[in-house]
């Protein structure tokens, strides 16, 4: 029963993961472009497709999702990013399947800020307001919260994927217990990396 507790949480891993695009604090300075640092300013879609596995650990047990989608939509200056869609398929233990599906959508006040630190990030990537359900064996639980990554310009060398995109990463963000069975577990710690691109395929940037 106690891989079961953390089966339910695997969807928050998930969906924060585009987890990361946003911060809810002011993105004063931050400026989006499309096609390279200087290209024109963005605002539109975009969409979050994480890169390798997403993991959640519990101090019961672990838990994994192959394939995470999420979209929305972001200002040029990095303000209002709102998640429109999120899905969500893959998602394994021990124990087989489990089903896990978006909530409370959109998920709104989210923002990229632009804070980049020499040899690392590019910026903060922060998603609030998100809420997830999962269900395995009939056990369901919804979790929801806020999660902060880093962002990544597609030609950083130190982004965590080779791929020529911009990218977002959580690494041991902390998710909590919203509703549910008595046997979900009340946080889980997540580490996803995701790709962002905007609504059209572009390469996105962020600069000040």
């Amino acid at each position: 029963m106690s891989r079961i507790r953390t089966l339910a949480v695997v969807g928050a891993a998930s969906a924060s993961a585009l987890a990361l695009m946003i911060s809810p604090a002011s993105a004063a300075g931050t400026s989006i472009h499309s096609g390279s640092i200087s290209g024109p300013l963005y605002s539109g879609g975009v969409t979050a497709t994480n890169l390798g596995n997403v993991t959640v650990t519990t101090s019961l047990s672990n838990a994994t999702c192959t394939s995470a989608v999420q979209s929305g939509t972001v200002n040029s200056d990095g303000t209002n990013l709102n998640v429109t869609s999120a899905s969500f398929s893959g998602c394994t233990s021990s124990l087989g399947s489990v089903t896990v599906t978006a909530q409370s959508l959109p998920w709104t006040g989210g923002s990229v800020v632009y804070a980049p630190v020499s040899g690392g990030r590019d910026g903060t990537i922060t998603v609030g307001n998100f809420t997830v359900g999962a269900t395995v064996f009939g056990i369901s639980c919804v979790y929801s919260g806020t999660l902060t990554g880093n962002g990544y310009n597609p030609d950083n060398p130190n982004r965590p994927n080779t791929v020529a995109q911009a990218q977002a990463q959580i690494s041991n963000g902390t998710v909590n217990k919203k509703s549910g069975s008595g046997l979900c577990p009340a946080t889980a710690t997540v580490n996803a990396t995701y790709q962002l691109v905007g609504a059209n395929g572009e390469q996105l940037w962020a600069s000040s």
